[in-house]
């Protein structure tokens, strides 16, 4: 009820993308306006790395500190969890939450044992706590959250609320637990909600709700291999960790009474790596020195009459560089690529995950408007959009490379490291 209140009060984009179908790149691109390779991130950070974000990336928490916002995370971070990656040397004043993705622990059914450590639950930049009850991870982060808000409310704030829920393993506090009837799945749904739901109710009380943006997102899409525990991608096709739609077009609703018209839709695309120019023209902050391919997408978002996309193509990397696909307009492209696919077997149950296959999609063009499912390959009836998008391709291609024809990237920048990882102990000043 509280995400149909959003929808209600607010404008839905049915055409969302993330920059990349898995979590720390998905996040990278979030937070910095940027494609992840571009910043060196991809993929999920585990335990065991030793990169990540850059201390010269600037992120959304920076931006808005020019104009003395107070800046808070509580949830899943994963860019990065050695000190100086952690939040708090990133803009954030408060940390509470996990470092990776909840299912880096030892329980982990895929994974042999001895593979992950304990999982820290982390506040600031100490382990509060190893191996957490899950089961009020939900209910703790939210509690911090309107407590963050109530604390700010004479000045202003960003909020960074990232649920670790319903990545799997799936939990759900005793209040919701078995609550929904439609098993663990639809509990761990109904409690986001009710999460999304004190969120809203906290804002009112303290009279913020026309002075506050809300976006609501999820960072990829359903992780189909674990079935019952997985959600579902409805007619896209495939899930998480592909470049097909299920992976890759989430949802997405934002409110700002006054400011954003109530009970509208916005069908033209747009992706996370939009939001950080955006949000710096809301709040006037001035943009970094450095690369950015994010656009300004406020006339989309606000409705502006004959609003467009900003963005002339979006590209989907994966496997850390590989090019695999450009949407523009109605028109999506994959080139020939590698991809998991459970092939029309079902999923999973109750946390332990089917098998995948590897395929193989050809030189493929879909028009999306006419197969959202992504299932008629049109490519030999429209030559001429072919070319285009393929130059398109290659222009990035020559900017951020392409493991698939073996080009390097030019534009693209390191990520952090730790410092024995370093080439010199020479850090470039943040710009």
């Amino acid at each position: 009820p509280h995400l149909d209140r959003l929808a209600t009060e607010g404008r839905k984009f049915t055409s969302f993308y993330v920059a990349q179908a898995v979590c720390s790149a998905s996040r990278a691109a979030l937070l910095t306006g940027c494609y992840p390779n571009r910043i060196g991130i991809a993929g999920a950070l585990g335990p065991n790395a030793k990169i990540g974000i850059h201390s010269n990336e600037v992120t959304l928490a920076e931006l808005v500190k020019q104009k003395n916002y107070a800046t808070a995370i509580f949830g899943k971070w994963h860019l990065g969890h050695r000190p100086e990656f952690l939040p708090t040397r990133h803009g954030f004043d408060e940390y509470y939450g996990l470092p990776y993705s909840n299912d880096m622990w030892p329980k982990h059914p895929e994974a042999k044992a001895g593979t992950y450590p304990e999982l820290p639950l982390i506040e600031g930049e100490k382990v509060a706590q190893l191996d957490p009850d899950q089961t009020e991870l939900t209910k703790n982060y939210t509690r911090r959250a309107t407590r963050f808000i109530e604390a700010n409310k004479s000045r202003p704030f960003f909020l960074y609320l990232a649920h670790s829920m319903p990545h799997v393993p799936l939990f759900a506090s005793e209040n919701f637990h078995g609550k929904s009837a439609a098993g663990l799945y639809a509990d761990v749904i109904e409690e986001i909600d009710w999460s999304v739901g004190e969120i809203l109710r906290t804002l009112e009380a303290n009279g913020l709700t026309k002075k506050t943006l809300v976006i609501f997102a999820s960072d990829n899409g359903p992780w189909l291999s674990y079935g019952n525990h997985a959600g579902s991608a409805g007619e896209l096709r495939e899930g998480k960790g592909t470049t097909f739609e299920g992976g890759v077009r989430v949802p997405c609703v934002m409110r700002w009474p006054g400011r954003i018209p109530a009970g509208t839709v916005c069908d033209e695309p747009m992706m996370t790596i939009d939001l950080f120019p955006t949000i710096a023209r809301v709040v006037g902050a001035k943009m970094p020195k450095h690369k950015i391919d994010g656009k300004d997408v406020w006339p989309l978002i606000s409705g502006a009459k004959n609003a467009r996309s900003a963005q002339e193509a979006y590209f989907f990397y994966w496997n850390a560089n590989d090019l695999e696909v450009i949407r523009s307009g109605p028109w999506k492209m994959h080139v020939p690529h590698d991809y998991r696919t459970l092939a029309g077997k079902p999923g999973g149950t109750n946390g332990i995950p089917a098998k995948y296959v590897q395929q193989k999609t050809e030189l493929a063009l879909f028009n999306l408007e006419k197969d959202l499912g992504e299932t008629k390959n049109v490519a030999a009836d429209h030559p001429q959009v072919v070319l285009r998008l393929s130059a398109l391709m290659e222009r990035m291609r020559a900017d951020l490379g392409d493991n698939l024809q073996k080009i390097k990237p030019t534009g693209a920048r390191p990520a952090g490291r730790l410092p024995e990882e370093n080439e010199s102990s020479e850090r470039e000043k943040k710009p």
